[in-house]
């Protein structure tokens, strides 16, 4: 099934502009505008707004992108389904994860998934949980490992693999560090209000911990004092241990127990999904099933062996 002229067409819509696209398919921008004119003359109207800088698509060319992605979706599904029936172990896998940890769990898996399929081409993305959920939207990624709650899934497939709880994080030496529970013990249990003066360092207000985040402050009852924002947890870790301010992250940094950091649970508990997700009514295929139960087990083995592949020894008891 020959589909490169649809390839050619949606690499247009994705950049915007003609000249990228074809820089992006190793084509001359000549060859390029040359198909789309031949499959604009054949369907008798214009697919594109054209303008130096974004090529925004008409109507109709809106209706060709959209059957266009259900066309190749078609056509990988088909070929992913007929490989596992002859369990030829054959094609491409793209995997989107987020920043920080996403890539040590992919560095820990990809070995053994390679050894299993070394015929199977993958294909890494990392990028942040909307950008992931956009891309899978669009057709444009298989499987995403995403953090996130119920309420920020889309219409999409998700599969839960771990349910995380969101933890506070204070200095040691702070004077309410002296409340943190002994090594190894269950941690004590805070009012966030204790902090309410204090100031802290959150993930960027684009991110799903950023709204969950909002939700444990407003529950709290006051608004956060913010002297920072980042996009990876482990910065959140450096500033809190530096005495600089407090912050909120997922039990899974709390394992470890990173030196000059106090942990506490919060009352009500709040917690997020690790989760996988794919193109609802996609086929999944046998090395992509594969992929998802080696994450779950991944994330459900002893999470401190992940946190030592994230941070300096130095950070780490």
């Amino acid at each position: 099934m020959d589909t490169k002229q649809i390839e050619y067409i949606l690499k247009i819509a994705e950049e915007n502009n003609i000249t990228k696209a074809a820089e992006k398919l190793f084509l001359t921008q000549s060859a390029l505008n040359q198909q789309l004119l031949k499959l604009e003359k054949e369907l008798g109207t214009p697919l594109f707004h054209r303008s130096r800088t974004n090529w925004r698509p008409t109507k109709a060319g809106e209706v060709y992108l959209e059957n266009a992605r259900q066309i190749l979706r078609l056509k990988k599904d088909t070929y992913s389904q007929i490989r596992d029936i002859a369990n030829t172990k054959l094609g491409q896998l793209s995997i989107g994860f987020t920043p920080g940890r996403g890539i040590a769990m992919f560095t820990s898996i990809y070995p053994n998934f390679h050894q299993m399929y070394p015929e199977i081409t993958v294909e890494p993305v990392e990028k942040s949980v909307h950008e992931l959920q956009q891309m899978i939207s669009d057709d444009n990624l298989d499987i995403a490992f995403l953090t996130l709650r119920q309420e920020d899934h889309t219409n999409d497939e998700y599969i839960t693999l771990m349910t995380e709880e969101i933890l506070l994080a204070i200095p040691a030496g702070h004077p309410l560090g002296a409340w943190a529970a002994p090594k190894d013990g269950p941690l004590t249990v805070m009012e966030l209000k204790n902090l309410q003066y204090e100031p802290f360092v959150l993930m960027d207000k684009n991110s799903t911990m950023r709204s969950l985040a909002n939700d444990i402050f407003q529950k709290a009852g006051f608004a956060p004092n913010v002297l920072f924002e980042t996009r990876n947890n482990n910065t959140v870790l450096y500033m809190v241990r530096t005495n600089l301010c407090c912050g909120l992250v997922p039990s899974y940094y709390a394992k470890g127990a990173p030196e000059g950091i106090a942990f506490f649970q919060l009352p009500f508990h709040p917690s997020w999904q690790v989760a996988a997700s794919y193109k609802r009514n996609a086929y999944l295929s046998k090395a992509a099933k594969a992929f998802i139960q080696m994450v779950k087990e991944y994330w459900n083995r002893n999470p401190a062996d992940c946190l030592n592949q994230l941070l300096p020894t130095d950070f780490i008891r």
